[in-house]
């Protein structure tokens, strides 16, 4: 039977991720907590985090930057575009 969460970001049930997305307390609580759909949204606002400010991922502090982000993203206020984004014109 597939994995269903209660979506944080949805409020409803929807499908889950197929495994946490990471070893640790917060990749359970996203398991827990997220659905697929909310995931796709977050690798977009990722990415678009990760291109605005340079992060590199592979820099430790980067990572957590990224990881605070994303707790914001799911279970805080909400992760802020910064504030130099400027959305990709509609085509």
């Amino acid at each position: 039977m597939p994995h269903t969460v209660f979506c944080v970001k949805f409020n409803k049930e929807m499908p889950g991720l197929d495994e946490p997305p990471f070893d640790n307390e917060l990749g359970k609580k996203v398991y827990d907590n997220v659905s697929q759909e909310a995931w796709r949204m977050w690798m977009e606002h990722c990415k678009m985090l990760l291109n605005e400010y340079r992060l590199n991922p592979a820099r430790r502090e980067d990572q957590e930057v990224i990881v605070k982000q994303m707790e914001m993203f799911f279970f805080g206020e909400g992760s802020a575009k910064p504030k130099e984004y400027v959305p990709p014109a509609e085509k």
